[in-house]
């Protein structure tokens, strides 16, 4: 892929900052106490990796990121987890078991692992792509039309089953206990 034609100067520090922001906010979600404040943290992951796309001229995953992660899928477990309200509980300390330190040597292990795997594999090498197949893979045109050609059906009754839950979302969101008599 090639990157946004911006000075190696500017896209540098860019593509560092996105890489902080979606380090920290995955960090966000696995260490706070609060689980609202891990739902927003993983928004924040959502939205830096979108803007890694956009960085890497990929537009139309860029805009599926937004709207299908941050805007449905983050939008929905905020909304889970505000419907839920479950009270805080507070955590006992408990002392280290024996399970913990196997998981932490199996993690560090697998860990080590996986960069071990990475430093040794060969990568391919990007090579240059003629501008006419790059337009054709990139083209939301070209996936507007076939969405509203070929997969008109597929596409209106996936809006339609959407509509469905969401008032079925709704109509549960709402109930009130009845009295019981």
């Amino acid at each position: 892929m090639n990157m946004v034609s911006l000075p190696e100067t500017i896209n540098s520090p860019i593509l560092y900052f996105l890489d902080v922001g979606i380090l920290l906010g995955g960090l966000g979600v696995v260490f706070f106490g609060k689980i609202i404040y891990s739902a927003l943290f993983l928004g924040v992951v959502f939205v830096c990796v979108a803007l890694l796309y956009l960085l890497l001229n990929a537009d139309f995953l860029a805009a599926a990121q937004i709207l299908i992660y941050v805007g449905a899928i983050n939008v929905l477990i905020v909304f889970a987890i505000m419907l839920i309200n479950k009270p805080e509980t507070k955590i006992n300390k408990k002392k280290i078991t024996f399970g913990d330190i196997l998981s932490g040597f199996s993690v560090f292990g697998l860990f080590s692992f996986l960069i071990i795997m990475i430093l040794n594999t060969t990568w391919l090498q990007p090579t240059l792509v003629s501008q006419e197949v790059k337009n054709s893979f990139q083209s939301i045109d070209i996936i507007g039309i076939h969405l509203l050609t070929d997969l008109l059906l597929p596409f209106e009754l996936l809006s339609i089953l959407l509509l469905v839950a969401l008032v079925g979302a709704i109509t549960i969101a709402r109930k009130e206990i009845s009295p019981k008599i």
